[in-house]
């Protein structure tokens, strides 16, 4: 490692940013992190720690198999991920998902930070563009970025930037639910990452019930917006509740009230109509937040409405739910395949501004953009990942690779979770033992199979083409 070689500047500490700087100072590259909390806060933090988890606190499924986020958990693994690897440290119970420890979590992250020698932080805000004298520099300030930066990148791109909408779920203090009705079960009792399979409290509805609830979350009154935010639109991965029962009656029941999977024991008799998960927010057990059920409406409303959900009659809320504008680039249009801002190469962006979705893969890119500009320092510049792989493919989506173009640019770019949708088909047919053509169920599994064992493959060949240093497990 050496002081030697000018820092990289890392703008945003939050997940991308982290992992971006983590990367870099393990590759033996001095790293300047700026974040501006606590001198500026934003409408979603509440602490100063780095990495802080602003709306669910899991990681989604650890499934390196057959689910696409559970490889790309996986390859950065590999990578020596640092949100990985205190992710893991801090994790809690959640079935087939890895969920954390909120606040564990984001002390670990800011203290492994704090205490790298190569590390540099500092706690201000990056009113405009970068100095010129700052030569390599990762902008990873996330769907909350200043107004100032955010109107300086606008005007140096030429770009309206795109805005979308993300709500944040309740949380509910676990002695508050009445367990004589609710019960712990993980769907089809699956076991994940440090749980049991009995890993969440369940909310059993009848009929009647559901349909009361659907009702007043219709009649609710909801958070308005202000003139300019009328026609931002929403993630479709992060709806509000209430938005999800406008587009039908029972779009809740097939969605995060789905009855599937679970067994009531104070009625085995009787299969509920539909059923609201509580999953596990701290490490102690004592948090624990209502999943799927991200909302705008009114704080008052949420009370009064969350508590006709049986089992929460007397739910007390830690935090009530909530609404925040999202911004991101027009990635396509404006980043090169590592990341680079075409106008303007000195400048790379990671995380949600630029159009991914979700904590893992904001960290992910966060990564590649790291060793992306780690390797550029050290003069050994680095090739992109195998669109083959999680990453590779996020970060294709990313940066175009996928999108159909006009003489404008792309048609359509909306943040994205990565997805088995984002990788190249395979080249070959699945077959059966009997040489036959696998279809319907058994040739879905033995896809999702295939494409995890070709990723596999394909980072193993580009980690062994990879001369950066390895980052410490």
């Amino acid at each position: 490692m050496s002081t030697s070689l000018p820092p990289v500047h890392v703008i945003g500490g939050g997940l991308a940013g982290s992992e971006a700087a983590w990367q870099i100072a393990q590759a033996g590259v001095p790293v300047v992190l700026h974040e501006m909390r606590p001198v500026r806060g934003t409408e979603a933090h509440k602490t100063a720690g780095l990495a802080e988890l602003v709306c669910s606190n899991s990681f989604r499924s650890d499934d390196a198999e057959t689910n696409a986020v559970g490889l790309l958990h996986q390859e950065m693994r590999r990578l020596g991920s640092l949100i990985m690897a205190k992710g893991d440290a801090h994790q809690v119970p959640a079935g087939g998902a890895l969920a954390v420890d909120r606040e564990g979590f984001s002390a670990a992250v800011t203290a492994a930070l704090e205490a790298h020698p190569l590390v540099t932080i500092r706690r201000e805000e990056i009113t405009g563009l970068p100095p010129e004298e700052w030569d390599s520099v990762i902008i990873a300030t996330g769907p909350l970025t200043s107004p100032a930066l955010a109107d300086a990148v606008r005007a140096l791109t030429g770009e309206r930037e795109l805005a979308f909408f993300d709500a944040i779920a309740p949380i509910v203090y676990r002695d508050s639910i009445d367990m004589s009705i609710a019960w712990f079960q993980s769907r089809y009792d699956k076991a994940g990452p440090g749980g049991t399979g009995a890993d969440y409290i369940n909310c059993p509805l009848d009929r009647d019930q559901y349909e009361a609830f659907v009702d007043a979350l219709l009649a609710g009154e909801k958070t308005s917006f202000k003139e300019w935010e009328a026609e931002t639109p929403y993630f479709d991965g992060c709806l509000p509740i209430e938005v999800m029962a406008e587009r039908g009656r029972e779009t809740l029941r097939h969605g995060p009230m789905k009855p599937v999977g679970l067994t009531n024991p104070h009625r085995p008799d009787r299969k509920p109509y539909a059923v609201v998960q509580l999953r596990q927010d701290n490490a102690l057990g004592t948090l624990f937040n209502m999943v799927g059920f991200q909302t705008k409406l009114k704080y008052g409303e949420q009370t009064r409405i969350f508590r006709m959900i049986p089992g929460l009659e007397k739910a007390e809320f830690a935090r009530l739910g909530g609404l925040h504008r999202n911004t991101y680039l027009n990635s396509p249009r404006l980043l090169d395949p590592t990341l680079r801002l075409k106008v303007m190469p000195r400048l790379r962006f990671a995380g949600q501004i630029t159009g991914c979705e979700g904590y893992v893969e904001s960290a992910a890119v966060g990564l590649m953009a790291g060793r992306f500009a780690a390797a550029e320092r050290l003069g050994r510049p680095l090739r992109p990942l195998p669109v083959t792989t999680a990453m590779g493919a996020l970060i294709n989506h990313i940066t175009g690779g996928h999108i159909e173009t006009i003489d404008e640019g792309p048609r359509s770019f909306q943040p994205m979770n990565v997805n088995f949708g984002l990788f190249p088909p395979l080249e070959r047919a699945l077959k059966g033992e009997d040489g036959q053509r696998l279809r319907g169920s058994a040739k879905a599994l033995a896809r999702k199979k295939a494409l995890t064992d070709r990723a596999r493959a394909d980072l193993d060949a580009w980690l062994a083409a990879d001369r950066l240093p390895a980052a410490a497990e």
